[in-house]
């Protein structure tokens, strides 16, 4: 059963990737994956995984509607940064933050996230498809702290072995650190 409901949501993952079509005139440049939300208990498992504390400074790659990011300052009172390169995303997370009363907490930037400074991470969260995760390993190695938490739903990042897998409702959640520079 669980195979099924990974396989569903890899899929699904997969069928959304062509209703780009008409979010793509507002964007920058066509997203590197479809908006596919979270669902909240594999959020939460993610925000465990990471052991989000609240002086984190964690940053969504590919926020959507901005629930990692909210979550992280609603319950664990951390700040956060989601970044996505789709203008309805970004409206939609704000609004979402608006509802939630965490705007003090959280802000969402329209951008690339292959362009975007996230220097200032303690904890990144990422829900892409493993060739951008791969692609994005390192942007993440350069830009970020040693000590740095990553969590990736889903996708792990190739050769780089995670320190610790967990399965939530059938779903991989993987966690790396970043290592001391050499």
């Amino acid at each position: 059963m669980r195979i099924l409901k990974q396989s569903f949501c890899t899929m699904l993952l997969i069928l959304f990737a062509t209703v780009f079509v008409s979010a793509q005139e507002t964007m920058k440049r066509t997203p590197d994956v479809p908006y596919v939300p979270t669902r909240q208990v594999v959020v939460d498992a993610m925000l465990k995984l990471a052991d989000v504390k609240k002086d984190d400074v964690l940053y969504d790659l590919g926020c959507g509607d901005g629930r990692i990011v909210i979550t992280a300052a609603k319950e664990y009172g951390a700040r956060g940064t989601g970044v996505d390169i789709n203008p309805e995303r970004i409206q939609e997370a704000n609004a979402n933050a608006r509802e939630a009363n965490v705007t003090d907490k959280v802000r969402f930037i329209e951008g690339d996230l292959f362009e975007e400074d996230f220097s200032q991470a303690s904890v990144v969260t990422l829900y892409l498809l493993p060739a951008v995760n791969q692609k994005l390993r390192p942007i993440l190695m350069k830009q970020l702290k040693p000590g740095t938490r990553i969590v990736s739903h889903a996708f792990d990042m190739g050769d780089w072995e995670p320190e610790q897998t967990v399965e939530v409702d059938g779903t991989k959640i993987f966690l790396w650190t970043i290592p001391e520079k050499k």
